[in-house]
């Protein structure tokens, strides 16, 4: 009777093991973290030009039933720009809605502290958008507003600072795409450095493709970005690496 149960018991603790060695692998395999990093030519961002020197971007994120946190690093090969975001946002169906807090120990200075969090003194900007992105129709829209932190003018007024932008992208084969955008600010503003109401700020083309080394990818992109209001015009490239 004992070596019957102690039987019945391997035969569980069998079956226990099984379960959670198939739950691990399943898990491995949909694993809801993901890390990549960006190296770019130049940083720009809404047509607007964060230094000349490249750029590299490490990012780690979490994704699950619709819900996306992040964190991502800024760092200018030449020390000119350092930056450290965060952000969440949820997706359900074709639209996105999230909140990010932008924060850039090069321009703070090192006085600044990280948890300085009155809105009066700190050096974070925090935004938050909502973005519509078409599935039947390759479309997207974002229109974003900073609504907390150092987005002031020079006499301390919350400037609110928003921006729209419209893009649409076409697929030539799975690892072949173009994307064409225009955004402009709504608002006396940050784009504008306070000087302009509604201004079209950023104009962009940018050609996304992969290199081929045997079965691995490297993604890479070229983009041509104008600036009207500024009257500037760009071109960067960038590699990308993920996990």
């Amino acid at each position: 009777r004992h070596k019957m149960i102690f039987n019945r018991v391997k035969l569980l603790m069998l079956l226990l093991i099984t379960a959670m060695a198939a739950n691990a692998e399943e898990s491995l395999k949909e694993s809801p973290f993901t890390a990549s990093l960006e190296l770019s030519t130049k940083y720009m961002w809404r047509g607007i030009e964060y230094g000349s020197a490249p750029t590299v971007f490490p990012m780690i994120g979490y994704n699950t039933h619709g819900f996306n946190a992040f964190a991502m690093g800024g760092y200018a090969i030449d020390g000119s720009h350092q930056e450290v975001d965060l952000g969440v946002s949820y997706t359900a169906s074709e639209f996105t809605v999230g909140v990010s807090d932008y924060y850039y120990p090069s321009s703070v200075g090192e006085k600044d502290q990280y948890f300085k969090l009155s809105n009066r003194e700190t050096g974070h900007w925090v935004e938050a958008y909502a973005t519509w992105a078409g599935t039947k129709v390759p479309l997207w829209v974002t229109i974003s507003t900073y609504i907390f932190g150092a987005d002031k003018n020079t006499d301390g007024k919350q400037m609110y600072s928003s921006y729209a932008e419209v893009g649409y992208t076409h697929s030539f084969t799975e690892d072949n795409n173009i994307a064409l955008c225009v955004g402009a600010n709504l608002n006396k503003g940050f784009y504008t450095n306070n000087g302009s109401g509604f201004s079209v700020v950023n104009i962009n083309a940018k050609y996304s493709t992969a290199f081929k080394f045997g079965s691995y990818k490297l993604p890479v992109s070229a983009s041509y970005v104008l600036n009207p209001y500024m009257n500037k015009s760009y071109f960067t490239m960038s590699l990308y690496f993920g996990l």
